[in-house]
């Protein structure tokens, strides 16, 4: 504190600056206070189930399937191209056809891909991919990916054969109307329904399937296909899954 003169009239008095120094002081003060509260607030924990940036690690690729035109004889008619366990690339790689027309899809070939068309099947199909060594470890940032064309307001949708025998088919939707696109699809993000191995139509909803082990992975066209041309049809072209493997022989 210091003391200032002043004269009122012929007497000299002292005044205080006290008044000058404590605003001074209490605004220096501000900056250290926040400091010490920032200390003392908890630290949150991450958000449940989002993980922190070590763990939040996509997996690797667990196959890519390309397909193939089996062999056959004569010309390529639709009777020839009709698909067959030797229209599979990947040598680990086993295809379960579903529907009672399955045995009516086709392998073509666009954009120097081959790919699975549903035109001629007169009847809704699915069709899956299962490892011959392995199940699918389907959780946390598993992903599918695929490229497709679809026609005439078809749609396709990701189909699951659980552990336990359940086929179940997902509500994510690919519907892209005469273009062939790359799309990828989560797991846990849809809801998921019972599919009838023979008739390929939905049930009842599952509720927390068991993504750990997964037998079959693959799509369904819940339409039947109306022909050549720009027909309702849909087309499957290279598929990717990039999931944890688990061996068939685990427990």
């Amino acid at each position: 504190m210091s003391l200032t003169p002043r004269y009122r009239g012929n007497r000299l008095t002292l005044m205080s600056r006290t008044h000058w120094i404590v605003p001074t002081v209490a605004v220096a003060l501000i900056p250290a206070l926040a400091l010490v509260s920032q200390a003392q607030q908890p630290q949150q924990a991450p958000a449940p189930g989002r993980g922190t940036a070590e763990t939040a690690v996509r997996p690797p690729l667990f196959f890519r399937e390309e397909w193939k035109q089996p062999p056959y004889t004569g010309q390529l008619t639709d009777e020839n191209r009709r698909i067959t366990p030797a229209a599979v690339t990947n040598p680990n790689l086993e295809i379960q056809l579903y529907g009672a027309a399955s045995h009516n899809i086709e392998v073509a070939e666009h954009e120097g891909r081959h790919d699975l068309w549903t035109g001629m099947a007169p009847s809704p199909v699915a069709v899956t991919l299962r490892d011959k060594t392995n199940y699918f470890n389907l959780t946390g940032l598993a992903r599918l990916r695929w490229i497709t064309r679809t026609n005439a307001l078809h749609a396709l949708h990701p189909v699951l054969r659980l552990a336990d025998g359940t086929l179940i088919a997902g509500s994510h939707v690919d519907s892209n109307e005469g273009e062939f696109l790359e799309s990828e699809i989560a797991f846990d993000n849809q809801r998921w329904f019972k599919l009838d191995p023979q008739k390929v139509v939905t049930g009842t909803e599952v509720n927390h399937p068991d993504f750990s082990r997964v037998d079959e992975i693959g799509y369904a066209d819940l339409m039947p296909g109306a022909g050549h041309g720009i027909a309702g049809s849909s087309n499957m072209s290279a598929i990717e899954l990039y999931a944890k493997a688990v061996p068939r022989t685990a427990r």
